[in-house]
């Protein structure tokens, strides 16, 4: 493979799986409530407990998040920063690629891990200092989750919907739309006891519904694991004694290998100021590809010569 061509693959790959990593955090309460899972949550049924958790998250607004996650050999990733939902999908986060093929290209294209800026319209990613000389001086890649319309594989993972979903109530709401959801028992977390519930959510079975998610949530649900290539996925959740996710982890088939997801959060509520880069020093992704401003030459690993720059 050209190294054009090596640098333009893993720039791409890049964006498409941090929205991706994100996509599938999980969470962490931050333990400062103490005591554990001797609360609410223990004693009520499995739907009314994760019914509960959904509303918390959601008066929590933001976390700080921190996740892993496999996907077959294509790739292994790691996510921390923090990210908001209360008014549409807004964070800072740095992906680290520790394994497989994207790993690799990544590596060529002289980096391994990147910087990415979230807002509820796109996604901009930082790039290295030579990357930035081929398009004009511009620091910043933007991907439009409008751009990702009508496209089908990994680049769905950008649609405005897929956005949507990127928030800790994405594993509660799978669970509440399962119909199989149980109390696992409960354990230690962090330090934190919480109690833990299982699921395994069938996607066929997602259209009978079961009462505890809306039409609309129940299609969006289907609509993200049909275009991953899923029909049934194992999630587990584990929450504390104040009705917060402290872990969740998910695993399936898709249509890129195993994926396994194991993410936490803490920090529940902290302050999330992300703002786009200016204008003048971003460039869209479209853009970049259609002019050909990848930077010619050669990459080797831990040289920001092209693609994204590294921020490890």
């Amino acid at each position: 493979m050209k190294s054009t061509t090596v640098r333009r693959t893993a720039l791409t790959a890049a964006v498409v799986t941090a929205l991706a990593g994100v996509a599938a955090c999980g969470s962490q309460d931050s333990g400062k409530a103490g005591g554990g899972a001797g609360g609410s949550a223990a004693h009520a049924s499995p739907v009314d407990a994760l019914r509960s958790v959904e509303k918390s998250t959601d008066r929590a607004r933001s976390a700080r998040i921190s996740s892993t996650m496999t996907m077959g050999s294509l790739m292994t990733v790691t996510t921390d920063g923090v990210m908001s939902w209360g008014d549409g999908l807004r964070g800072d986060v740095t992906m680290k690629y520790t394994g497989g093929s994207l790993a690799a290209q990544m590596r060529r294209a002289g980096t391994s891990s990147v910087e990415a800026r979230y807002l509820p319209d796109a996604c901009y990613m930082k790039v290295s200092d030579a990357f930035a000389r081929a398009n004009g001086g511009r620091h910043w890649v933007r991907y439009a989750y409008a751009d990702a319309t009508g496209a089908s594989g990994a680049a769905r993972l950008l649609s405005q919907d897929q956005a949507r979903n990127n928030t800790p109530n994405e594993s509660v709401r799978l669970l509440l739309a399962s119909h199989d959801v149980k109390k696992a028992g409960e354990e230690k977390v962090g330090g934190v006891l919480a109690t833990h519930y299982s699921g395994t959510v069938d996607v066929a079975g997602l259209a009978r519904g079961n009462g505890s998610l809306g039409a609309g949530q129940v299609a969006e649900l289907k609509k993200r694991l049909d275009a991953a290539g899923i029909t049934k996925e194992t999630v587990d959740v584990w929450i504390d004694g104040r009705g917060r996710l402290v872990r969740k982890t998910e695993s399936a088939d898709s249509a890129n290998g195993r994926m396994v997801t194991t993410a936490t959060y803490r920090d529940y509520g902290v302050r999330a100021d992300t703002a786009a880069p200016a204008a003048g020093d971003t460039k869209d992704l479209k853009d970049v590809l259609r002019s050909g401003g990848i930077p010619s030459g050669g990459a080797s690993a831990g040289q920001a010569s092209g693609g994204v720059a590294a921020t490890s």
